[in-house]
């Protein structure tokens, strides 16, 4: 009260401090013994002008002059209201042109606003310090900064906000003894995510677990360690299963998570909830240590972490992570002294909640956040790996030395070759699939490549492969049965035709040649030279000699006089058979070829014909 009082005074100007009217003669008199003032009345004043009693009184005597001082106040107030209501100008507010010399000293005008609104002022500073405390103000504690659990002991004042006075404001009434005093304010709930950091995390409340169900608070072998610390360390069953009852029930509110304590408001049978805090045992560094290089030894630790696991192996690292009976500290504002009591149990089981989703809360109520384990864990392995590295022999360079790869050696014989088959097997059947390739062509493809493969085995050599591009469209053609009369033929004719750059009708010529004599054949039908003296003059008197009209030679040709026949000698010394519509220039192969050009002839018709 002394140290608001002072607020007080050090707040007034010194010119604005007034002098109240003297007390009546009874509060004079009762008031003279305790505070012993110099003259009659003093006390009353220094109480309304906001100046403390005498620093030598008892702080009781103190307290009792000033509510006589305001009581003092209250009745010249309602004297100066009824003078107020007899003299209507005095309550008038004097106009600015008015001299203010004329205008009386506020200090003396009866129904001063100032002192008026100082007494109002000074009658709330001691409603408030006077007061009983209630169970809202007795039970405040400390915030996050204090120490656990730390209780308010003393009261605060509400502060006083003071209100602009006027002159036809009807005097403050005191609050009768009698008036009930306003509700207490519930303390706030735990939950400030905009607070939390990596050493400082928020949890939301837990819904109620449905009824009938079992009711089951850890999962994991980890969170079932943690309820058994709890139960093994507690003194009384009967509590923990009243706290297991307020956790099932969702009485546990937010939960902060801070190194070395969990904190959370629960509601018990009272309306307001217990401000409830268990503590945990720290790890120094040197545990910390011992952790850090059990982690990073093994590459699945980590991603067991990352997976919110805990490996066995992990929590056995000759490092206590886990607690044991008697290392869980409760403590509560409840009045109750258990250990723990059944908020601590409430609190504890829905721990082992958190400790399922979470491992990492373990680790943060050991004094280590997520983030700076995971930094220190990546460091520690690239600290390793590059050491690891730095130890490790340089590798040998790929390849074979010299001296070996030039140094003379006996290579195995080869296996034995598979007997070659009697003949090419045939290809599998093809299906005609819509829009894909004819089946035909395929079967024609697969024994074509079986063929050649054969002959390649049988003889070594692949005559195939000398062949352009026109000649291998000719063969592929000419192993087709047919001449391209049918549709297939057509195209699978005009197919190759515009591939090798030709017409479907030069195809179909070359074809019958290629079938008359292969690819000798083949030149014989597209290409005119000149032979030696001997064989082709040899050949005009043998067709005379088989009655035979005179031929007209021109070049390696020899046509008949009508223009319907014709030899043709190859290179390979055999005669080849043409036969033309009279008068056209369209020769086609036919028969087969011959040595004798007369022999060359008799497969066209008989000699009558000729």
């Amino acid at each position: 009260m002394r140290r608001a009082v002072a607020q007080r005074r050090t707040a007034l100007p010194a010119d604005d401090e007034a002098v109240g009217h003297p007390a009546p003669p009874d509060e004079q008199a009762t008031a003279a013994p305790a505070a012993a003032p110099t003259e009659p009345g003093a006390a009353a004043d220094a109480s309304a002008s906001g100046r403390p009693p005498a620093d030598d009184a008892a702080p009781a005597d103190r307290a009792r002059e000033a509510l006589r001082a305001a009581r003092a106040e209250a009745q010249r107030k309602a004297a100066d209201a009824e003078q107020a209501d007899r003299a209507s100008s005095l309550r008038r507010r004097p106009s600015r042109s008015s001299d203010p010399a004329a205008a009386p000293h506020p200090t003396h005008v009866p129904g001063n606003p100032r002192a008026g609104q100082r007494a109002r002022e000074l009658r709330q500073l001691l409603a408030g310090a006077f007061r009983m405390p209630t169970e809202a103000t007795s039970d405040e504690v400390a915030g996050e900064t204090g120490g656990p659990g730390e209780r308010v002991s003393r009261t605060t004042p509400p502060p006083v906000t003071p209100r602009p006075a006027h002159e036809d404001e009807a005097p403050a009434r005191l609050t009768p003894p009698g008036t009930p005093a306003p509700a207490p304010l519930l303390p706030r709930s735990m939950a400030a995510p905009a607070r939390d950091g990596d050493l400082r995390r928020t949890f939301p409340p837990f819904a109620p677990l449905p009824a009938g169900e079992d009711s089951r608070f850890a999962e994991t072998w980890w969170g079932n360690a943690w309820v058994t610390a709890l139960e093994e360390g507690a003194l009384d069953p009967k509590r923990l299963a009243r706290g297991r009852g307020y956790a099932e029930q969702g009485n546990v509110d937010a939960i902060t998570v801070t190194p070395g304590s969990v904190l959370a408001y629960v509601q018990g049978s009272r309306p307001r909830p217990y401000r409830v805090q268990v503590r945990l045992r720290t790890l120094d560094d040197a545990d910390w240590a011992r952790f850090l290089d059990a982690a990073a030894e093994r590459p699945g630790h980590i991603a067991a972490l990352l997976d919110k696991e805990m490996p066995h192996s992990l929590a056995d690292c000759g490092v206590r992570l886990l607690p044991g009976p008697g290392d869980l500290e409760p403590r509560c504002s409840c009045p109750d002294r258990g250990h723990p009591c059944k908020h601590a149990a409430a609190l504890c089981y829905q721990t082992a909640r958190l400790l399922d989703a979470d491992p990492f809360v373990l680790l943060l109520l050991r004094g280590r956040g997520e983030r700076e384990l995971l930094d220190a864990l990546a460091r520690l392995s690239a600290t390793r790996a590059a050491r690891a590295a730095q130890d490790r022999e340089p590798a040998p360079l790929p390849g074979v030395r010299a001296a070996e790869a030039l140094a003379p050696r006996q290579l195995p014989p080869l296996p034995n070759p598979l007997p070659l088959p009697p003949h090419p097997e045939q290809p599998p059947v093809y299906p005609a699939a819509p829009g894909g390739p004819d089946p035909i062509a395929l079967d024609q493809l697969a024994t074509d490549a079986a063929a050649r493969a054969h002959a390649l085995l049988a003889t070594g050599h692949d005559e195939v492969g000398e062949l352009t591009l026109w000649q291998d469209a000719i063969r592929l053609a000419a192993a087709r049965p047919g001449s391209g009369l049918t549709a297939g033929s057509r195209a699978l004719y005009s197919s190759l035709a515009s591939a090798a750059g030709r017409t479907p009708a030069e195809l179909a010529r070359a074809v019958a040649a290629w079938r008359q004599g292969g690819p000798d054949g083949l030149a014989v039908l597209e290409e005119a030279w000149d032979p030696p003296a001997g064989r082709f003059d040899r050949a005009r008197p043998a067709l005379l000699a088989a009655d035979l009209p005179a031929f007209r030679p021109w070049r390696n040709r020899l046509t008949h006089p009508r223009g319907h026949v014709q030899l043709r000698l190859g290179r390979d010394g055999l005669w080849y058979a043409y036969e033309s519509e009279p008068g056209a220039d369209d020769w086609w192969p036919r028969g087969t070829p011959d040595s004798d050009p007369v022999g060359a002839l008799t497969g066209l018709g008989t000699t009558d014909d000729l």
